[in-house]
């Protein structure tokens, strides 16, 4: 088979799968599929609409309800991919009988899906805040926001191929996984600036892969209003020694698994 066939064909498995998480998880009731962007959406502005109510310090000169937004959408877009990916294999053996169909297209469908669902209510609750209040500007430069989000993503494609693979041997990955996404949760740039920290934790928190993200998103965004701190090369690195570790543990356990 050719490449461009293979292409073809990955190309119509993948989306098979992902038409089918869409229906197992939304459903055709109620509002569905528009469920896919419009959750984190209403999570993203019930955030901003808390820390504006309490008149939350973040550590910048920035509209509150813009700095929430571009944090908490960054955290939607990582977070959850590991928890869709966790066990994904064990309930979906019974497709692993078409010769087309690997374990990899199982995890790219359901990444794809989580990225694109919070890609979509970054740019709509973006939008709407943007139209409606002065408090979010359009970005200055959207290349930046662009590629920060495009970085972000990669590194959550690459940490939960490499955990759900690795959850398929080890149990105990599954029962760290939660505590370890409390913990990141608030290290991960989403709720302070790194500018406004003292010297020595700014290099600290630069070692942590989606603050560097989250740096370059609202540098994109905010433009000169903003002092970013990242080191592109490292995230770049960090992304790709997971996503080479997460495709060959999935490599292998793809070769133990026997389809029921």
């Amino acid at each position: 088979m050719s490449l461009i066939s293979s292409t073809r064909v990955q190309g119509r498995v993948i989306h098979a799968l992902l038409m089918r998480e869409v229906l197992t998880r939304y459903g055709r009731h109620n509002i569905g599929f528009l469920w896919l962007f419009v959750e984190p959406m209403m999570f993203t502005v019930g955030v901003a609409a808390l820390w504006s109510a309490f008149h939350a310090v973040h550590g910048s000169s920035l509209p509150i309800v813009a700095f929430a937004v571009t944090g908490y959408s960054s955290i939607l877009l990582w977070r959850n991919m590991g928890f869709r990916t966790i066990g994904a294999i064990e309930p979906n053996l019974s497709l692993l009988y078409h010769r087309n169909i690997k374990p990899i297209d199982i995890y790219m469908s359901r990444l794809l899906l989580e990225i694109i669902g919070a890609t979509a209510s970054f740019v709509v609750v973006s939008f709407i805040f943007g139209m409606v209040s002065d408090d979010i500007t359009w970005p200055e430069n959207l290349a930046e926001v662009i590629a920060g989000w495009g970085l972000l993503a990669w590194f959550g494609v690459g940490l939960a191929t490499l955990a759900g693979a690795l959850s398929e041997e080890h149990e105990f990955v599954e029962k760290l996984w939660h505590p370890a996404q409390y913990l990141l949760v608030p290290l991960s740039g989403a709720a302070f600036q790194v500018d406004a920290l003292p010297t020595a934790l700014q290099k600290l928190a630069l070692y942590l892969p989606m603050v560097n993200g989250v740096e370059i998103v609202r540098e994109g965004f905010f433009g000169s209003k903003f002092h970013a701190h990242y080191d592109v090369g490292y995230l770049v690195t960090v992304n790709t020694v997971l996503t080479v570790l997460g495709l060959a543990q999935l490599r292998k356990i793809a070769r133990e698994i026997t389809p029921e």
